[in-house]
């Protein structure tokens, strides 16, 4: 699979890496005064300076949680998503929905948390015990 591209607004880019880099442990890749790449699990991400940006603040109902709309992140292994489950419960970050389990004995069953970075941007990290859930339906 190759890698995708997300560019994204935030309203301040010091915090920006502090986040991306910092938290998360995100590489930095090139920037500038108006834009900085990481590499989120190999997929590049560009926070782009908007001094103006809000965060969107609408939600879906999914699995008795509101999930944040819109929202981004990486299906990860179930280490990968443990370790970084536990790395931002140590770094005290906020959590919209607290890392668990969702649709528990159902098809897609899948390891989930939500978080929001400095100008508000949702990110959804999951994990499933068996890949092949990624898409299922029955």
């Amino acid at each position: 699979m190759r890698p995708f591209h997300l560019a994204f607004p935030v309203h301040d880019l010091g915090a920006a890496r502090a986040f991306y880099r910092g938290v998360l442990g995100c590489g930095e890749g090139r920037s500038s005064d108006h834009w900085i790449d990481f590499d989120l699990y190999g997929h590049q991400i560009v926070a782009h300076l908007d001094p103006q940006a809000k965060p969107i603040t609408a939600s879906n109902a999914v699995d008795g949680h509101d999930v944040p709309v819109p929202h981004f992140g990486v299906v990860l292994t179930m280490e990968q998503w443990t370790a970084l489950a536990d790395r931002l419960t140590a770094a005290g970050t906020h959590f919209g929905i607290a890392p668990h389990t969702r649709f528990k004995g159902q098809p897609g069953e899948q390891a989930t948390m939500f978080f929001y970075d400095p100008s508000g941007n949702a990110l959804e990290f999951k994990a499933f015990a068996d890949d092949s859930m990624l898409f299922a339906t029955e």
